[in-house]
């Protein structure tokens, strides 16, 4: 897979980059919010992951793979800070150990480069509900959301889903590669074996209230990325760059100065 199939939104046309990678189910125009905080003076760069958005979808998965495709994008003459937020999160450490001559710095949010079972029957029960959804009978997005109501009874989470649920022509057809995903959850939640160390400046942000960031895991962050400095938002959990925008935009820009 190449950079040509990653769609890519751009904002800024200054300054050193800045790209955004979301995690599972997401999309890049996910971050826009915090993306314009920096568009003035940086350029940015808001990624569809693989088998999300609008980008290519592929036939197998791997944090490697998608890494790879990722680095397609940029280049060691012009070095990025990545920031990656949950599967985007893994795909950016993984990225920066086997690319780092590409990466300038690295903000990690609310995931750690372990294993993790935890959300991974949740995960797959959104998934499973997506794709029994009969989108051959839907006449709108709100007949998408009564359908998935009782499956997928909170709100925030079932609008969220849906914003993969696209309109072409007269039909409706979901974005993401629900079928490879689902396949490849035990994937998803694991950590790739990655050689070698990245010593350059890193960030790790978690919510105080997500099971994603714990001190049990600091070992295993401090020793792929030496120099990392850890920072707890309160008030947040998983989604703790829309649950706290503000306060993640004042911590980002901290690390992150024009």
């Amino acid at each position: 897979m190449s950079a040509t199939q990653l769609n890519v939104t751009r904002l800024g046309e200054q300054g050193p980059q800045i790209a955004f990678c979301h995690g599972l189910f997401g999309q890049g125009k996910n971050w826009t919010q915090i993306a314009k905080a920096f568009a003035a003076d940086h350029r940015v760069l808001l990624i569809d992951m693989p088998n999300h958005g609008r980008s290519a979808w592929t036939e197998e998965f791997s944090y490697a793979d998608m890494a790879d495709t990722v680095a397609t994008l940029f280049s060691a003459d012009d070095p990025v800070t990545l920031v990656g937020h949950s599967m985007g999160g893994k795909i950016v450490m993984t990225l920066a150990l086997r690319h780092p001559e590409l990466v300038e710095k690295l903000v990690v949010v609310d995931v750690s480069p372990v294993a993790y079972d935890a959300g991974r029957r949740e995960f797959a029960g959104y998934i499973e509900e997506m794709r029994a959804l009969d989108l051959g009978s839907l006449s709108s997005r709100a007949d998408a959301d009564a359908a998935l109501r009782g499956a997928v009874p909170n709100t925030t989470v079932r609008s969220f889903l849906l914003q993969n649920l696209r309109r072409d022509g007269d039909s409706w057809q979901w974005q993401l590669n629900l079928e490879l995903l689902g396949d490849e959850l035990g994937a998803l939640g694991d950590w790739p074996t990655v050689e070698g160390v990245f010593d350059k400046p890193v960030l790790w942000i978690g919510g105080a209230n997500s099971p994603y960031v714990l001190d049990d895991y600091a070992p295993a962050m401090e020793g792929l990325f030496p120099r990392v400095r850890r920072v707890t938002i309160k008030g947040a959990g998983h989604w703790v760059h829309s649950e706290q925008p503000e306060v993640f935009v004042e911590v980002l820009k901290r690390f992150v100065p024009a």
